[in-house]
């Protein structure tokens, strides 16, 4: 069976980037059929939502690029054309107010992601935007896109394909990464933006579930402020996924810990020579260096407590923590790997298969949390969305 032959534009995965990608070919006159494997759209997208909707960031935008290190310059076009301001202009098209917080996150006054992915699907409705749900793609059967639905097999013959698919973590909200055996020259996945291990002692049990706050975590030469939380299994958080890329290639990641980033290094030394007497080291270090029982159990964890007050103070400051390795890969947030760079041409088309573009995070690049991500999924889906327009204008 084959449906909907005539279509221009098939965009697979409704996720920020395919979603993008049909409205901008979808406003440009095109017919697009919208397909994806869940029941519903955007489901990755209304879970990183679900604590607050990170859209992008309000900085300068060389400093913005910063936050895609080596994939910096594969992903500039694309943010120069539609890159943190378009985004917040985006938004309050879609009747999102937003804000600005402290750190420079941009996020919508709602938080949540779900008012504004209604109001999007209901743009792509007003573009006539053919939708279909429960369709997994199966790659291709000669010429024609293969999807497995509950209606049974299922053929469709675009001019040109968008494919965004994902990566490969989150696999119950449609990241499962099974496309890579139809899509040639790929990066093995990795995770990334996640938590880690690390062996704790009975001690810590306690602690599971706690947050480590007001801390510099330092790996290599790359450090950051924030945050972090101590789990079963290891750490997550803010500031743990913000060293993700750095510790994952690190065989065995230490990471040191700035318990008191505010006190300067001799400051804390006078506070310690404070005579200890009678007290437990515990209480003394409750006392003078005014630690929560969290960053008391991660001394004691550590190791040795030095004796001395010139020690204590230097180990407070630069506190090791031994990781064993990252969490499973389905836990993370997002994952690297994927399509790789030299597989495309600057228009996102594969190389080897004329007409099918791709964006998202199916691409073999690595952004972090803090709306670098969702970012570069909407400019990445735009740009492939744009060149899909212009393949099938070309070919007319």
């Amino acid at each position: 069976m084959s449906e909907a032959s005539h279509i221009d534009i098939c965009v697979i995965g409704a996720g920020p980037a395919g979603l993008a990608a049909a409205e901008v070919a979808s406003a440009s006159g095109c017919s697009v059929m919208l397909v994806d494997a869940r029941p519903s759209f955007g489901r990755k997208f209304l879970m990183a939502g679900k604590s607050g909707l990170n859209l992008t960031m309000d900085l300068d935008p060389n400093r913005f690029l910063e936050g895609y290190r080596e994939d910096a310059d594969w992903v500039r076009p694309m943010l120069d054309v539609f890159g943190p301001v378009e985004i917040q202009s985006w938004a309050h098209g879609l009747g999102q107010e937003i804000f600005t917080g402290s750190s420079g996150r941009v996020f919508p006054v709602a938080m949540k992601a779900s008012p504004l992915l209604r109001s999007w699907i209901a743009r792509l409705n007003d573009q006539e935007v053919i939708g279909r749900t429960s369709w997994r793609w199966q790659g291709w059967e000669g010429e024609s896109l293969l999807f497995d639905t509950p209606e049974g097999e299922k053929r469709v013959m675009p001019r040109a394909t968008v494919l965004a698919l994902g990566g490969a973590s989150w696999a119950r909200l449609g990241s499962d990464g099974a496309w890579v055996r139809h899509i040639p020259d790929t990066a093995p996945f990795k995770p990334s933006n996640c938590g880690f291990e690390c062996t704790w002692s009975s001690h810590m049990a306690r602690h599971f579930g706690a947050p480590v706050k007001s801390v510099l975590l330092t790996h290599k030469d790359r450090t950051v402020q924030g945050e972090f939380v101590i789990s079963r299994h290891g750490v997550e958080g803010s500031g743990i996924y913000a060293l993700s890329h750095s510790l994952r290639e690190d065989h065995e990641p230490t990471l040191l810990l700035d318990l008191l980033p505010d006190i300067a290094l001799e400051r804390l030394t006078e506070r310690l020579a404070r005579p200890r007497g009678k007290m437990s080291i515990a209480n003394y270090l409750r006392k003078t260096a005014r630690l929560d029982p969290v960053k008391r159990a991660l001394v004691f964890e550590a190791g040795d407590v030095p004796v001395s007050h010139e020690a204590l103070a230097q180990h407070l400051k630069a506190l090791p923590l031994k990781l064993t390795g990252p969490r499973p890969m389905d836990e993370a947030i997002s994952t690297a790997g994927g399509v790789r760079r030299n597989a495309l041409d600057s228009a996102l088309m594969l190389k080897d298969m004329p007409g099918v573009f791709c964006a998202g995070e199916m691409l073999d690049w690595d952004a972090p949390t803090g709306g670098y991500l969702i970012t570069a999924c909407l400019a990445t889906g735009r740009w492939a969305g744009q060149a899909a327009v212009n393949h099938i204008t070309q070919e007319r």
